[in-house]
């Protein structure tokens, strides 16, 4: 134990001291000048200084938990395992302690009795802060395939044992050999990891991610990692994850921040949903469109200085032929349809105005009377106003909110009237994807581009204007009028250099700078409760990631959106076809027993072709259930917490989604509580076709303790609940190496 305790105190010395030299050259390039003799710039030094950034952070987070365990080997050689890499300069750099993510650390998570991948002993700390307090050691290699009867099950279940806190916690030293697998699996496209509640799967999916941000970090890095989640409440608890691991060039959204700025405040119904979120919108979002680009019912009248012209159906019809058959977003493609109107308007007031005395032969006379005219037509209001009517600009917004209020505009873009609501504007989720899918359909605004233009060249014009005035300051000074040999500002700077030194630099980091640009790509895209993401939805995150590279976490039993997916294979192989694969977990770490052997006879009944993951452990305490009356519910969910703020960890209460002072289910995807109230389960079975799915959800985020109110009778599966405070007297913590071989749950560390 002394020679423990010296070497990790060894390491923390080390550690400390690489801080204290980075933080000192951080500090130095934030005040130090541009060394613009050796060709360095602003930029240069703005990517040094964050890029210092980014190793001060690392360095800090490995302060908690530097080190947690040692291998030995076979042949007699030890290695020590932790958060970070640190090496010996002096001696040649030998590694004094392995980053987790090293190759040579894989034996640390996946080396058992049975199969020792060279290795004679694990040895496993525990500790308090800096100081190592205890460890275990596990023996590997026997002939018979045991382990020491001090095994380290006690730092995995002291692990799930322990109360939740406010956020989600790394594994980086409980990492188990079926999730050390997924974790270091090296696949180019989408991986599937699915895994029902309690399994780990989000965990190790952002383990995943520090896994190739340490192995792919100069392809990674300068685009980023994009992390989605089902709601702020879940991105929030695992937030913490990957900034704990010393990564930060990570985005973390909803389905709903997808397209910058917009605020989501409303929900649709599910028929609405599942017609959003399938690729039949294209064909509707499309029809939309052209429905706007109109043919005149009358001719429209175009009065010009010497002549009065038409734009007939006719005319209109050929430009929105060659407008359509350009290819160009609509927006772009008015241009094609303006060029063809005003050739024909032009054509035509020629030949009236020209008539008895201009002939094609007098090419030059023609030609100037055809600018004089397209310039006229180019500053006509009527001419304009006619555009806007035969092929107005488009935003994404003013499209989709015009047709959701009209019945007109959607039987005329065939969708029926599944979609028409009264606040064209309340977006929902599922518009976001179509809002997405109309920015390349549309394209830009030309006039909002012209306008930002001129705004910008205004500006640049006003700061040259104030720098010509400084420069004249500087050089205005009587006493320098006599002296032929000075050397003025003016000689060496003109004006809009010195104002180009004082344009606002982009001071953002990767990650802000990523989540407000819609044009974004990242290298690599975390989709959490992936199960609820529609088609259209995948199609939003594609764009986002030329390299198809994706970790993607859910489980189909566990779906609530009536347009999410009923298989994988649908939503992937037409993006990925022969790129995807699939791997799944067993294993329940966070949902005891007794809880699961409860959430599973209701699996059963609405999944019954779906296997319940096998819990890690008993907790010793029966879910119960109480029959209440209207005027006790209130007082019986207070009593809960009440009694729940008395004790150690977190709690909430999980009810229907219209019912004051509870939590929807939805809301609680992926998140874990100590202790969990569901009120009126009856109800929420009853919610829509799944409703049974929610209940699910609800009765599997408990890590310890679970009760349940009703009013009505209890549904089937919750027949069998007993009273409130009832123990399970016999309950033991089950032998983790007695579960499914495939999970190889030999110890691991806390």
């Amino acid at each position: 134990m002394r020679s423990e305790r010296s070497h990790v105190a060894e390491l923390y010395a080390r550690l400390d001291a690489e801080r204290a030299r980075v933080k000192g050259r951080y500090s130095a390039a934030l005040r130090g000048p541009i060394d613009a003799e050796n060709g360095g710039t602003l930029v240069d030094r703005d990517a040094e200084v964050h890029a210092l950034a980014r190793e001060v952070n690392r360095l800090e987070v490995a302060d908690n938990g530097l080190c947690f365990g040692r291998l030995d080997a076979l042949s007699g050689e030890q290695s020590y395992i932790g958060r970070i890499g640190i090496f010996d300069e002096a001696n040649e750099f030998e590694p004094l302690l392995l980053d987790w993510r090293a190759p040579a650390s894989r034996a640390f998570y996946v080396a058992t009795a049975a199969s020792p991948e060279g290795m004679r002993r694990r040895r496993q700390f525990h500790g308090h802060g800096r100081q190592v307090a205890d460890f275990t050691d596990e023996v590997l290699g026997r002939p018979d395939g045991a382990a020491d009867d001090d095994r380290g099950d006690s730092a995995l279940l002291a692990a799930v044992n322990a109360p939740r806190g406010e956020g989600m916690r790394d594994i980086v030293a409980t990492i188990q050999a079926e999730q050390d697998r997924i974790i270091r699996l090296h696949h180019p496209g989408v991986l599937v990891i699915e895994g029902g509640p309690g399994t780990g799967k989000t965990v190790v999916a952002l383990h995943r991610v520090a896994y190739l941000l340490y192995t792919q970090r100069e392809r990674m890095e300068r685009h980023g990692v994009l992390v989605v989640g089902p709601n702020p409440a879940f991105l929030n608890h695992i937030g913490r994850v990957l900034p704990s691991l010393g990564e930060s060039d990570v985005v973390f959204m909803t389905t709903g921040d997808l397209v910058p700025g917009l605020r989501v405040t409303a929900e649709d119904a599910p028929e609405a949903t599942r017609l959003k979120g399938s690729l039949r919108i294209l064909d509707i979002l499309a029809a939309a469109i052209a429905d706007r680009q109109r043919l005149p019912g009358d001719p429209l009248p175009i009065d010009l200085s010497d002549v009065t012209v038409r734009i007939d159906a006719e005319t209109a019809a050929w430009a929105r032929e060659e407008a359509r058959a350009s290819g160009l977003p609509h927006n772009e493609a008015r241009a094609v349809f303006a060029d063809i109107v005003t050739y024909v308007l032009t054509e035509r007031a020629i030949g009236r105005i020209g008539r008895g005395w201009l002939t094609r032969k007098d090419e030059q006379a023609w030609e100037e009377l055809r600018a004089d005219l397209v310039a006229e037509l180019a500053g006509n209001d009527a001419f304009t106003a006619a555009l806007d009517e035969l092929w107005p600009i488009l935003t994404p917004e003013a499209l989709l909110a015009q047709l959701y209020t009209s019945p007109e505009r959607l039987r005329a873009a065939g969708a029926g009237q599944a979609l028409l609501r009264a606040e064209g504007d309340a977006w929902t989720v599922s518009d976001v994807p179509l809002l997405d899918e109309l920015v390349d359909l549309l394209g830009p605004d030309p006039r909002a581009e012209q306008a930002a233009a001129r705004e910008r060249k205004a500006e640049a014009e006003a700061e040259a204007a104030y720098a010509a005035g400084v420069l004249d300051l500087m050089v205005g000074r009587a006493d320098h009028m006599d002296d032929d040999d000075h050397l003025f500002a003016t000689d060496l700077l003109y004006a809009e250099d010195l104002a180009d030194r004082f344009v606002e630099r982009d001071t953002r980091d990767l990650a802000e700078r990523a989540a407000a640009d819609r044009d974004w790509t990242y290298r690599h895209i975390v989709v959490d409760e992936a199960q609820e993401l529609s088609e259209m939805d995948w199609r939003v995150l594609m764009r986002r990631c030329p390299d198809r590279s994706f970790t993607v976490v859910g489980d189909l039993a566990q779906r609530r959106s009536a347009a999410g997916a009923t298989s994988w294979d649908t939503m992937f192989e037409p993006y990925v076809p022969g790129r995807w694969v699939y791997r799944s977990l067993t294993v329940n770490y966070r949902t005891p027993a007794e809880i699961m052997t409860l959430a599973a006879a209701l699996l059963a009944e609405f999944a019954p072709g779906v296997e319940a993951p096998e819990s890690v452990r008993a907790c010793g305490v029966r879910p119960w259930s109480r029959r209440v009356s209207t005027d006790e519910l209130d007082s019986a969910i207070k009593e809960f917490v009440r009694d729940e703020a008395g004790r150690e960890g977190t709690s909430i209460v999980i009810g229907p989604a219209d019912m004051p002072g509870t939590v929807a289910a939805s809301e609680t995807k992926g998140l874990e509580f100590d202790a969990v109230l569901v009120v009126e389960p009856e109800r929420i079975l009853a919610e829509g076709p799944r409703g049974a799915a929610e209940l699910y959800v609800a009765l599997t985020r408990a890590t310890q303790r679970l009760g349940v109110l009703h009013r009505g009778p209890l549904p089937q599966a919750l027949a069998g609940l007993d009273g409130p405070g009832t123990s399970a007297p016999s309950a033991q913590e089950p032998d983790l190496r007695q579960l499914s071989p495939e999970a190889s749950l030999t110890p691991r560390l806390s």
